[in-house]
């Protein structure tokens, strides 16, 4: 039987009306329910009745391939309500004419569907108290940034991630470096003599090492959009993947939702370098001694899994000066990441009490020397 709440299903397009009134429901952060904007009625979202599975990777050698069209290709929207298209790249969009929540049908475009989706645990309101305590809280600002209360841009967007679960064994080779002290002998002039004089001095001595180590990673995380700089959203760390449900579109109404634009394989190719950190302090400790060197790491993978998983944030965006500052809020946790503009006068001001503090410590010193002749 269909559901009486979902319109739209044969357009590629879903919106999920409200049993009261009608208008298009949206899903309410922080809840397990969607809610109508309108008239406030709420409407609980079932249980997926299924785990969030972790995909065999050797899977994806199998796997026939779906077109997704040219990269960043648009998708048409039909809109249930008013019979509008809108067009965007993504797979939930907001109707550009009546604004109703779009959701698209994710098995008839996506090579990979989501597994698994981390609900905004954070809504409007929450951003924006985020915020003002990001803004309040930064060094060298200038004191009316303060007063930025209100977001002149504010999305709520998910974003695709990859993860990957692996067994790794690591052969590696190295050097052990251990410390030992030696006696050095100098000679002093001093008022015209000489005397000899002696100081402990360290030294190290290398060995060669070689051994294996072996670590299990679990959701090593890899964005998998390059719409924004991995570098940026590796700042929103740590998220929440613990309260991670199965992937259900009703997440999705009244958000943007970001398809993915980096294949499964290449996100497997960052993964394995995040890992390979871990890997070779891994072997820094199984070296031993006082320094490492680690030559060469050899690693073998097994049961290697992925997912597609989408995490919430919003783009929030304050103008201060005349000029825009973007700014990003994790929706699970409220770390904020971001610009912000600098004060000079504050910065100028920072640093003659620094002279100031270092001239007072140098006269107090000199002080203490004349009293003590």
């Amino acid at each position: 039987m269909s559901d009486p709440n979902v319109a739209g299903a044969e357009s590629g397009s879903r919106s999920y009306a409200c049993q009261s009134c009608g208008a298009g429901l949206e899903y309410a952060p922080g809840t397990g329910s969607m809610r109508c904007p309108y008239c406030g009625r709420e409407h609980p979202i079932a249980p997926a009745g299924r785990p969030v599975r972790e995909h065999d990777y050797a899977e994806l050698a199998r796997m026939p391939p779906k077109p997704r069209g040219v990269a960043g290709a648009a998708r048409l929207f039909a809109c249930p309500g008013c019979g509008a298209r809108t067009e965007s790249d993504t797979l939930s969009e907001r109707c550009q004419f009546c604004g109703a929540p779009l959701v698209a049908d994710a098995a008839s475009t996506e090579r990979i569907v989501p597994e698994a989706i981390l609900p905004f645990g954070i809504d409007r309101a929450g951003a924006r108290d985020a915020l003002r305590t990001w803004t309040s809280s930064r060094w060298f600002a200038p004191s009316s940034l303060k007063k930025v209360s209100e977001a002149e841009t504010f999305k709520g967007s998910y974003l695709p991630y990859w993860t990957y679960d692996a067994r790794t064994v690591s052969d590696y080779t190295g050097r052990r470096g251990v410390h030992y002290w030696v006696t050095e002998t100098y000679t002093v002039t001093e008022n015209g003599s000489t005397r000899t004089e002696t100081r402990q001095v360290r030294r190290t001595r290398w060995s060669n090492a070689a051994g294996r180590v072996s670590r299990d990673f679990d959701d090593v995380l890899v964005p998998g959009t390059s719409r924004v700089a991995s570098e940026r959203l590796d700042k929103l760390t740590p998220w929440l993947l613990d309260r991670a449900v199965p992937y259900e579109e009703r997440y999705l109404a009244g958000f943007q939702t970001v398809r993915y634009d980096i294949e499964p394989e290449d996100g497997l190719e960052a993964a394995k370098r995040r890992m390979a950190q871990a890997i070779e302090s891994d072997c820094r400790h199984d070296i031993g001694g006082d320094e490492q060197r680690v030559s060469s790491v050899a690693t073998r993978y097994s049961d290697l899994t992925y997912k597609l998983v989408l995490l919430p944030v919003w783009f929030l965006g304050y103008v201060h000066g005349g000029k825009t500052w973007q700014v990003m809020v994790n929706a699970s946790t409220g770390e904020v990441i971001g610009q912000r503009p600098y004060s000079a006068a504050r910065i100028i001001a920072a640093v003659l009490a620094g002279v100031a503090v270092v001239a007072l410590i140098a006269l107090l010193v000199v002080n203490a020397g004349a009293r003590g002749q």
